[in-house]
């Protein structure tokens, strides 16, 4: 049944890409129904991405509220589905008091852990942290949601978003989300951890969306933002920043066949990880095969993207650079093979072209054809000329074939500006 499902949903998605024109991606006419095209990256091979696309009507549910999200999740699982969101659902809506368990109190946390008491050599513990960690397992538990396989999250309207939760793409096949603005979750309950950096750090957790061991993703118009939270409006303890953000979208843990189009990815500091740890090679080599192309990644700080393992296709993304809280744009990372062509780069003055690239790792890359302020930009080279102790080796070994519509650079900001993110789908 399964098989004959996809089937059946494959030649909408045939019919969808003949629907696409040359100005701007279509994708069939209603946004609930659309499949990803043929050869529109890594996420239409092997079968193709479908989604929900072939849900009988009884499997088409509009959602006005966290609680019915999770539950049209739930019903529809194991059958094609639509999940309609109308409106703004906020998951975090009841406050972190809510979450809070027995004995945690912050300023009692602040207090015990304060490194002119508890120094800097020796991860905190005791009473205090055991309370925080109770209370961010009531928190994970209240603002995860899970989105099971042949499903399709699709905003209604122009201006359908989720906030504060963390969508949930874990074990999955076969799943599409479009036209939504996800506000990144609020961590209410930071881990101190003085052993990170000199000076200790504030670690968070919760992503916007995670792609964790899925296959056939299509994450498509969507905005990734802090919202109402930037990270300009958190306070410091200890000296350091009150960090809640995690990142806004993570591809990790044996994740393969993943497209990321026309998205837009603003105001975050550790914005899209690909690959979460050198030594998940036993789930990730051989696999984390991502697209990236037509997004808007406005005034973010570093990983856009950040890559282990995967073989990364980055084109056509537009890059706008806020100087005082940039750190890079593409990280190289351990066994990557990362392909970044004829991207488009806004830089402020100041701000040379050598901190685009950064090397995490012995990994060889592409870099071609793309433009910083309009101007053809060797990247690599770029690289090497600011960092020549950790040059960059060139040829990722690999060239990219799934591309529908490949835009010359510098052309690039006038087509994705205007058209990346919720509420501007074709």
């Amino acid at each position: 049944m399964r098989h004959l499902t996809r089937h059946a949903a494959g030649v909408l998605a045939c019919c969808a890409a003949l629907l696409a024109t040359a100005a701007t991606p279509a994708y069939g006419h209603d946004p609930a129904r659309g499949t990803l095209p043929a050869g529109d990256g890594w996420a239409s091979a092997a079968g193709g991405t479908t989604g929900g696309a072939a849900a009988g009507r009884e499997n088409v549910r509009t959602v006005r509220t966290w609680d019915g999200f999770r539950a049209a999740l739930a019903a529809g699982a194991g059958e094609p589905q639509i999940v309609r969101v109308a409106g703004t659902i906020d998951a975090g809506a009841a406050g972190c008091a809510a979450y809070e368990a027995p004995g945690y109190d912050f300023d009692r946390y602040l207090a015990d852990y304060d490194p002119a008491v508890w120094g800097y050599d020796t991860p905190v513990s005791g009473p205090q942290e055991e309370a925080r960690a109770a209370s961010a397992a009531n928190q994970a538990a209240a603002v995860k949601a899970y989105v099971p396989s042949d499903t399709t999250v699709v905003g209604v309207g122009r201006n359908a978003a989720i906030r504060g939760a963390s969508l949930q793409l874990k074990d999955a096949d076969n799943v599409i989300v479009r036209n939504l603005t996800l506000e990144s979750p609020l961590d209410c309950f930071p881990q101190w951890d003085p052993t990170d950096g000199d000076r200790g750090a504030w670690n968070s957790e919760y992503d916007a969306a995670v792609v964790h061991n899925s296959t056939h993703v299509w994450l498509d118009h969507n905005t990734f933002t802090d919202g109402r939270h930037p990270d300009s409006s958190l306070p410091h303890h200890y000296g350091e920043l009150y960090q809640r953000h995690d990142g806004e979208l993570d591809i990790v843990r044996g994740a393969d066949l993943v497209t990321v189009s026309w998205n837009v990815f603003e105001d975050h500091a550790k914005t899209l990880m690909i690959g979460n740890s050198d030594g998940a090679g036993g789930t990730d080599r051989g696999r984390l095969r991502v697209t990236l192309h037509h997004n808007l990644f406005r005034e973010v700080g570093e990983r856009a993207p950040r890559v282990r393992f995967g073989q990364v296709d980055a084109y056509n993304n537009h890059y706008v650079i806020a100087a005082e809280s940039y750190s890079y744009s593409f990280g190289i990372g351990f066994e990557s093979r990362l392909v970044a062509e004829k991207n488009s780069f806004r830089l402020p003055p100041g701000t040379g072209a050598g901190r685009i690239l950064k090397k995490w790792s012995e990994a060889p890359l592409t870099a071609a054809h793309n433009t910083v302020n309009d101007v053809p930009t060797d990247l690599i080279a770029a690289h090497n000329a600011a960092h020549p102790d950790t040059p960059l080796q060139r040829d990722a070994g690999w060239t990219p074939t799934l591309r529908t519509r490949v835009d010359d650079p510098r052309a690039v900001a006038g087509v994705v500006v205007p058209r990346a993110g919720a509420g501007r789908i074709g």
